[in-house]
């Protein structure tokens, strides 16, 4: 059996890490990801999900160091399910309505965003691949 999810987004906050009783660094952001098309009428629609991704050991201390709130990333890896119902995780908001997370555990992770945080159109864009054995190529 076999199982890969691929995403592009944008980071929602700034990377947090923590390590394990054991020692291994575990690093989490949040990515949002868009989908635009039109409705029935014809009506340009733009619908967002939330993808919760954990990257562990080099790739994590990684990720910590490079990425920030608002860098286009492209995420390979692995869904997580919740333990209990198999599906995403479910909560109840702060505003009483059901929500639900998909999680990702980090495979490798491709920075997209520009080398420079004012880089304007046609700058050169950091294309570095890190893998969880941390070796970027």
């Amino acid at each position: 059996m076999y199982q890969r999810i691929v995403i592009v987004g944008r980071l929602g906050r700034d990377p947090e890490m923590r390590f394990t009783p054991a020692g291994q660094a575990v690093t989490s952001f949040s990515v949002a990801t868009d989908y635009v098309h039109n409705d029935a009428s014809g009506k340009s629609v733009k619908e967002t999900v939330w993808f919760r991704v954990s990257a562990w050991g080099k790739l994590a201390e990684t990720c910590n160091n490079f990425l920030s709130k608002g860098k286009l990333v492209l995420v390979e890896g692995r869904l997580t399910a919740d333990s209990k119902t198999g599906g995403p995780r479910i909560w109840t908001g702060q505003d009483g309505t059901p929500k639900a997370n998909y999680e990702i555990s980090a495979q490798s992770v491709k920075f997209l965003s520009a080398k420079t945080e004012g880089a304007g159109a046609g700058e050169e864009e950091a294309d570095m691949t890190v893998t969880d054995d941390g070796i970027p190529f």
